[in-house]
């Protein structure tokens, strides 16, 4: 589904549904350098079962136009104005409050400041593979803005469990590490950099968390190395209202590496 934010194209992948504002609604927000194909399987079942389905791809990410934007916060308020520009949790098309975010590393902390900033729309949010704040390494950052190929050789390593990196997909034949490396290279120059940049700078998470007027679900991967799950307990304790999900063996690219059990979380928290 297309639409227009700020003059530019929006998309969001619907499950295969089409969008029906008079249903409860699931935006999934992907992380850095990453598009809505990463929430295949969890927008297809909720778009199946009686959700209304949001899986975006950021402002210059995937299919949608523009240049990446430079913060949390700015994402925050582009969540917001296509929530607006759909009608989604619009109290003239159906109950307050009918709207759940989903959101992954970077996704997770646009999430958590989107409900904190617009609270009037946002029933629940899950935050998975997260952690507050999420710094960025020097090394990592002067990669990712000078030689982009080697920081998504880098990311790409330290995103998957020691399973992960010599096999482990639900699907025989599928390369997790190759699949994760080409969906990165298919973004744009300098959107790496900008998203990173934008992780490492956010810098009230824990504020945020702490007045936090919805629920909250975070699943973390006992072998997750980008955001290692001791800050994911730290981000919990928090926060008022929450739900903890520890995903055995998995690391920080849990979707892909654990699809069934963070739909079976999401699932349990939302539905």
């Amino acid at each position: 589904m297309e639409s227009e934010i700020d003059g530019k194209a929006a998309y969001a992948y619907t499950g295969g549904k089409p969008f029906d504002v008079k249903l409860p609604c699931v935006v999934f927000i992907h992380g850095a350098q990453n598009d809505h194909s990463v929430w295949s399987l969890q927008s297809r079942w909720f778009a199946h079962h009686g959700f209304a389905v949001l899986a975006v791809d950021l402002p210059g990410h995937g299919r949608s136009a523009g240049s990446p934007l430079p913060s949390i916060e700015d994402l925050a308020d582009w969540i917001e104005l296509l929530l607006e520009k759909v009608g989604a949790g619009d109290t003239a098309n159906c109950a307050a409050k009918t709207v759940s975010l989903v959101g992954h590393s970077m996704g997770s902390l646009t999430a958590l400041e989107c409900a904190s900033r617009h609270p009037g729309r946002i029933a629940r949010i899950a935050l998975i593979g997260t952690a507050v704040p999420m710094p960025v390494s020097d090394a990592l950052l002067g990669a990712a803005k000078d030689k982009e190929a080697k920081a998504i050789g880098m990311i790409n390593t330290w995103s998957h469990s020691p399973r992960g990196t010599i096999g482990g997909n639900t699907v025989p034949g599928m390369w997790l590490l190759g699949a994760s490396r080409r969906l990165m290279e298919r973004q744009k120059p300098g959107v790496l950099h900008n998203d990173l940049a934008a992780c490492n700078a956010y810098s009230h998470g824990m504020d945020a968390a702490a007045a936090l007027p919805c629920p909250a679900l975070i699943v973390s991967g006992s072998r997750d190395m980008m955001t290692h799950p001791k800050a994911a307990a730290k981000l919990a304790a928090a926060i008022k209202d929450v739900r903890s999900v520890s995903l055995e063996g998995a690391g920080h690219a849990l979707m892909a590496e654990q699809p069934d059990a963070v739909l079976d979380a999401l699932r349990n928290f939302i539905v």
